[in-house]
C-alpha cells in the first residue's frame, strides 16, 4: 500500500510537471494541506531519483521555487524536435544590455546608451516585451527617466534562484566582452534549460520612456 509520503511526492512531482514553472514550497504546501517540512522532505527525495545519469529530465530550485527542466545534454536534440524559431533567440547586442542591467540595476536608458556607446532604446524594448527587465520607479533629474531592474523571468530564463547567483565579472567568459556586429544572435544562455512545460505569465505594461527606434 502506498504511503502518505509517497503520495506526497507523486503528488509534487505531477503539479511540477503539469506546471512548467517553478513552484514555491509555500504554494505546494497550500494546494496539498501539508507542512513546508514535509514539502522539503518530499523534494529532496524527488531530486534524488532525478539524479542519476541517464535521466533525461532534473529538478532544480531557481527563482524561489522548483520546477522539472531537460538536462542540457539533450538541448540539441530539443531544439531540433522544436525547430526553435530565431524570435526566442537573443541578440549580442540584447545580451550585452542585459548584462548591464543586470550588473548595474536599477539604471536609466541613458546610462545604458552612455555605456553601450549607442542608442539602446530599441533593444530595451525587445527585453521588456521578453519580460525579462521591468521598470522599477524614475530618477529625479531632468527628464525623469525610467529606472530598470531584471525580473523573475529573468532569474527563470537563466536558472538563477536570485541576483546573487549571478556570476562575478571577472568569471564571466570572452563571450560578453566581444563587440556585436548587429548581425550574430545568440542564446539566452549557456546553462539554460527547457522547462518540462511551459505557461503563459501575466504580461506587464510596456513603459513610457521606451520606444522602437533601431539598435
Amino acid at each position: 500500500m502506498t504511503d502518505a509520503r509517497t503520495r506526497l511526492g507523486a503528488a509534487i512531482e505531477a503539479i511540477l510537471f503539469a506546471s512548467g514553472r517553478p513552484v514555491a514550497i509555500k504554494d505546494l504546501a497550500q494546494l496539498l494541506e501539508a507542512e513546508p517540512d514535509e514539502i522539503r522532505d518530499a523534494l529532496a527525495l524527488l531530486a534524488e531519483h532525478a539524479s542519476p545519469e541517464g535521466r533525461g529530465v532534473s529538478l532544480e530550485e531557481v527563482a524561489g521555487g522548483w520546477r522539472y527542466v531537460t538536462r542540457p545534454e539533450h538541448d540539441g536534440l530539443l531544439r531540433r524536435f522544436f525547430e526553435i524559431s530565431e524570435r526566442s533567440r537573443l541578440s549580442l547586442a540584447a545580451l550585452e544590455t542585459l548584462a548591464i542591467v543586470a550588473y548595474r540595476q536599477p539604471i536609466t536608458a541613458p546610462e545604458i546608451s552612455d555605456l553601450r556607446g549607442v542608442n539602446s532604446s530599441g533593444v530595451l524594448k525587445t527585453l521588456f516585451d521578453k519580460k525579462l527587465i521591468t521598470t522599477a520607479g524614475k530618477k529625479p533629474v531632468v527628464g525623469t527617466p525610467f529606472f530598470y531592474r531584471t525580473t523573475r523571468e529573468f532569474l527563470i530564463r537563466f536558472g538563477l534562484n536570485d541576483l546573487a547567483d549571478l556570476p562575478r565579472p571577472e568569471e564571466l567568459d570572452s563571450d560578453f566582452g566581444a563587440e556585436p556586429d548587429g548581425t550574430e544572435s545568440a542564446e539566452a544562455g549557456p546553462s539554460e534549460t527547457a522547462p518540462a512545460a511551459e505557461a503563459a505569465s501575466p504580461a506587464e505594461p510596456a513603459p513610457e520612456s521606451v520606444g522602437r527606434p533601431s539598435e
